[in-house]
């Protein structure tokens, strides 16, 4: 009876030294991960040969921030390029593109209608995302950062010409 009972406590010895070596080797592996937040992403294109809008995050159900600038290239493609980007984490977090001029809520979004540009990259950063040649930007007036799974606006930035003001009042400088 003792020896089982021996037996038995060994073995949940081992299965406990075997969880903590795991534990130990997750956090050792991601923390030697590099951090992609506040770094390039994406290089920055130098084909451009028009911005056609520009515009800058504001926090809608999160907090968010940075520059969007749309970028027409010379091989006729478009791109929607954040810089100095921020937001908050979340699952599923998406990068649409609103047909309104500013979405300061989640259901603007829904009702507006959107086109999905694709899973956000990184909560921070700078990016690019490929807009199909099809889309009908002076339709689609705002880029959002959309968590699928919550439903949930984070941050939008309204899109305007570079000479018009953007982002509830504020300038950007050329």
């Amino acid at each position: 009876m003792a020896e089982s009972a021996s037996m038995a406590s060994r073995k949940a010895l081992i299965a406990l030294i075997v969880l903590i070596g795991v534990a130990i080797g997750s956090f050792v592996f991601y923390a030697q991960r590099p951090s992609r937040i506040g770094r390039t992403i994406d290089p920055f294109p130098v084909t451009t040969t028009n911005i056609p809008s520009r515009g800058r995050f504001h926090g809608v159900a999160r907090e968010g921030s940075g520059e969007v600038t749309v970028h027409e290239l010379a091989d006729g493609k478009r791109l929607i390029r954040f810089s100095d980007f921020a937001t908050a984490t979340g699952p599923e977090p998406r990068v649409y593109l609103v047909a309104a001029s500013d979405a300061t809520s989640s259901e603007t979004v829904t009702k507006a209608g959107f086109l999905d540009l694709g899973p956000l990259k990184a909560p921070a950063g700078n990016q690019n995302y490929e807009v199909r040649r099809e889309a009908d930007l002076s339709r689609y007036r705002a880029v959002t950062i959309w968590c699928r799974r919550l439903g949930l606006n984070f941050a939008t930035a309204p899109l305007a010409s570079p000479t018009e003001p953007i982002g509830h009042g504020a300038h950007l400088e050329r």
